[in-house]
This record gives C-alpha cells, sequence and structure tokens, in this order.
C-alpha cells in the first residue's frame, strides 16, 4: 500500500510535473533567441508551469468529482500543448537547444500526460476520509 495523500503535495503527477517545468525553464527557454520572446518562449513558460497549478488548484476540489476532473483535463491539455511547443522549439532552434534534452522532456510530458489521464479516471475510486463531525 503507499502512502496516504494529505496534500496535492503527495501526488506523483504534481511532483513530476513540477521537476519537468524546473528544466524547461532553466534548460529551454532559457536558451531560446529573444526573438521568440513573445511567441515559443512565453508559450513555453506558461504551459509548464500551469500543469502544476492546475494540479494544486484541482485538488482543492477534490470533493467534487467534477471540480477535480476538470483541473485535471486541463492539466492534460497543457501538456500536449508543451510537447508540441518542444517539438518547436528543437526542430526550428536546434542550434540552441539540447535535442536530447528535448527528447528527454517530450517524453516526460508524454508519461505526465497519460499519469493525469489515469489520475482523472482513478478519481473517482478514490474514498475520502470522514469528517470528525460525521
Amino acid at each position: 500500500m503507499g502512502k496516504s495523500i494529505a496534500s496535492f503535495k503527495d501526488l506523483i503527477v504534481y511532483q513530476e510535473a513540477y521537476r519537468a517545468s524546473i528544466d524547461v525553464m532553466l534548460e529551454i527557454v532559457s536558451k531560446l533567441p529573444d526573438s521568440e520572446k513573445y511567441d515559443l518562449k512565453d508559450q513555453l513558460r506558461r504551459s509548464c508551469k500551469a500543469i502544476s497549478r492546475l494540479i494544486a488548484e484541482g485538488y482543492a476540489k477534490k470533493h467534487q468529482r467534477a471540480g477535480f476532473r476538470k483541473y485535471l483535463d486541463d492539466a492534460l491539455g497543457e501538456s500536449n500543448e508543451i510537447i508540441v511547443s518542444l517539438n518547436h522549439a528543437k526542430d526550428l532552434y536546434y542550434k540552441y537547444v539540447d535535442i536530447k534534452l528535448c527528447d528527454n522532456l517530450i517524453n516526460r510530458y508524454d508519461i505526465l500526460g497519460k499519469q493525469i489521464y489515469r489520475l482523472a479516471e482513478a478519481w473517482v475510486y478514490f474514498r475520502r476520509k470522514p469528517s470528525p463531525t460525521s
């Protein structure tokens, strides 16, 4: 049996989304040319940070099946979006970014998307602890 989930920070999917966002910010966004400041850089910045934020925000609504699910669906969309952006970064700016790192991050976000999807599907089976007043 795994560790109990007391906070969104206990979710492995949150932890991986957060770690991946740090890697994207430090190793990809910072290496792109200034000409992409308002396009690809901005998109990568927003989408990589959004995934962990959406998971955290959705977790606050974990008692609402549809509430948490909506945030997880949005996180999955952001994960797909960052895969496209990372492909653009490696295909357009191969002189600036590490292609192997981009491929590694694309793979991580692909796995992350599957984990988000499975969490959304499985969440209905998690039981909430009864409140002390019950």
